[in-house]
């Protein structure tokens, strides 16, 4: 009996060491979102916008639930020397609302208190219970007198594409965007130091929607547009040159240059019968040449050609050669 009771307070002290066993303790999340790291500020018109990105984790990894916080602060860099200490004490803590979760902010202010002025900026975000993330980097921003926005933004079709203009007397470098179709955003597409611009990359009967904005370094002006616009083809080839006609076998035969649209569709060949009016006795011609075989020896004939695009716009007529049947 002795040897059964001893083996039963092993037995026990065994289950016990195995279901009551003590760890390490758990300590209760910080929950201290993560270092900011993309701010970026840009003066745009006569606001400076600042955008930032607060991390979906905290420090431990763990996922952001609330955010308390945005501590976000702006101040002129002083000429008599850097402290960041006396920098963060001095610079004006802008009003941001905290968001309701992680993800892109971004903030507006007025330029006008810091025109003529280099002004830095940095961010860094607590938690509900007023823990601090730490600050983020560092941005610098050399306000300058504001950019007007570009006007009268006008959009018109050309051979060459769509022809942009627009009015912005003091300005010399611009930024143009570009929404196609279906596209939900619109594009940067080119830089011009001009106040005009050609799209020669659209298609016709395409929707376009243009927008401009005029830059300096670093300094940005309101985006003006937009400026719809649904080309077509309106335009006609080039005329055709170097007509030429001389007498073949029971023939006259005419010969010209070849256009150079990439759209041509075909040639058009006019005739006049001693003097009187032109009438076409020709289209569809694919190459710069024709052979007319319906003459009459002795009589005076004269030519003249018209090219015709896809879009069936007939250019104007070549001019005339002459040339009596022999």
């Amino acid at each position: 009996m002795r040897v059964f009771a001893t083996l039963l307070c092993v037995a026990g002290c065994v289950l016990v060491a195995g279901c009551g066993s003590v760890g390490e303790p758990l300590y209760p999340a910080l929950n201290i979102p993560q270092r900011i790291s993309d701010l970026v500020a840009v003066e745009r018109g006569d606001k400076i916008a600042i955008y930032f990105t607060i991390p979906p984790l905290t420090t431990e990894g763990l996922a952001v639930r609330s955010i308390g916080s945005v501590d976000l602060r702006v101040g002129v860099n002083p000429s008599s020397g850097f402290n960041i200490d006396q920098w963060t004490a001095g610079a004006k803590r802008l009003d941001t609302s905290a968001p309701s979760q992680a993800g892109p902010v971004h903030v507006e202010i007025l330029a006008g208190e810091f025109i003529g002025k280099e002004i830095l900026a940095r961010v860094r975000v607590g938690n509900s219970r007023g823990r601090m993330s730490e600050w983020s980097n560092f941005v610098v921003v050399n306000v300058e007198t504001p950019l007007a926005k570009p006007a009268d933004l006008q959009a018109q079709p050309s051979p060459e594409g769509v022809r942009l203009s627009w009015n912005a007397p003091n300005q010399n470098s611009f930024r143009v965007f570009r929404k196609a179709d279906q596209e939900k955003e619109p594009s940067p597409i080119a830089t011009t130091d001009k106040p005009e611009y050609v799209d020669t990359s659209t298609e016709y009967g395409k929707p376009y929607e243009y927008y401009v904005q005029g830059i300096h370094e670093k300094t940005e002006s309101d985006v003006a547009g937009p400026a719809a616009i649904t080309p077509k083809d309106i335009f006609s080839p080039a005329v055709p040159t170097g007509l030429t006609a001389s007498a073949g076998i029971a023939a006259i035969e005419l010969a010209w240059e070849r256009n150079t649209e990439l759209d041509l569709k075909e040639y058009r060949v006019y005739r006049s019968e001693e003097n009187g009016p032109f009438v076409q006795i020709a289209d569809g011609l694919e190459g710069p040449s024709y052979s007319d075989r319906k003459i009459e020896s002795g009589k005076l004939y004269k030519y003249r050609v018209a090219a015709v695009d896809q879009s069936g716009n007939p250019s104007d007529p070549s001019q005339p050669v002459e040339i009596i049947a022999p």
